[in-house]
């Protein structure tokens, strides 16, 4: 008979298992990656979460079994576990996203944006779209010199009512995003509304397209990096982190 070696294991973030208690000079301890892309990692006496952002950042409409999607629905309880699990000492968030869903992609990215722990993102391949502002929403953030992203407006599929309401509601939309990638990055409103607004680089669109050299020059990501500079950083922040928890102790006045 088959041994069930799964049976009974404790869950955590889902289903993952729980970490095995190592010692300081083991390498790394690291749970199972899951279908979702999540990975918990031990190393240096520092555990991290790898979050991944992939493919198109599904909404509330499930999209084609052909494409490559983030569930929010997935993601958000993975967020809110890392956050309150005393174990995980930070995120890292890996992004390689066409985009998708604005409002879910705010959502996570205000999620992110809202975390008391270290977080740190790196963008890898791509960060197009709405996946701009969960670049920022890391409390630092990197991209590979090879990567790119796109700023354009936000655009909608399917039915759309030719009515100034419909314009509006497109603008208070777009002021969202806006100020939600300009509170959390060092690229200014205007500068910001003027890359999605060029009519000069996209063919038969309206937008920018931002690898990144550019994109750390404009202000809207911290540093260019690879994962290495990104887990320093994090791994740097948490160090930090500890010696404010922890203190030192008040000298007592002498009487």
């Amino acid at each position: 008979m088959k041994k069930d070696t799964e049976k009974n294991r404790p869950l955590l973030l889902g289903c993952q298992e729980e970490l095995e208690e190592t010692g300081e000079s083991r390498a790394t301890s690291q749970r199972p990656l899951l279908e979702d892309g999540s990975v918990t990692t031990r190393c240096n006496g520092h555990t991290i979460h790898c979050l991944t952002i992939i493919g198109q950042i599904e909404g509330h409409y499930i999209l084609p079994s052909q494409n490559k999607t983030t569930k929010y629905e997935h993601v958000i309880p993975q967020i809110v576990a890392v956050e309150e699990d005393p174990q995980i000492d930070g995120l890292l968030m890996l992004l390689n996203t066409v985009g998708g869903d604005v409002e879910a992609g705010l959502a996570l990215a205000e999620l992110v944006a809202g975390m008391k722990k270290p977080t740190v993102s790196l963008v890898l391949g791509g960060g197009h779209s709405i996946g701009v502002p969960l670049a920022v929403a890391a409390k630092r953030s990197f991209i590979a010199e090879s990567a790119s992203m796109t700023i354009h407006p936000v655009r909608m599929n399917g039915l759309v009512l030719g009515i100034p309401q419909t314009l509006e509601y497109f603008q208070r939309m777009q002021d969202r995003i806006t100020n939600f990638v300009t509170q959390n990055s060092n690229i200014t409103k205007e500068r910001f509304t003027s890359l999605s607004r060029n009519t000069q680089e996209l063919v038969m669109d309206v937008g920018t397209v931002l690898d990144g050299p550019d994109a750390v020059e404009e202000g809207l990501i911290d540093s260019l990096g690879s994962l290495s500079d990104a887990i320093d950083c994090l791994e740097k922040m948490i160090d930090r982190g500890r010696k404010r928890k922890n203190g030192t102790p008040k000298k007592k006045k002498a009487d």
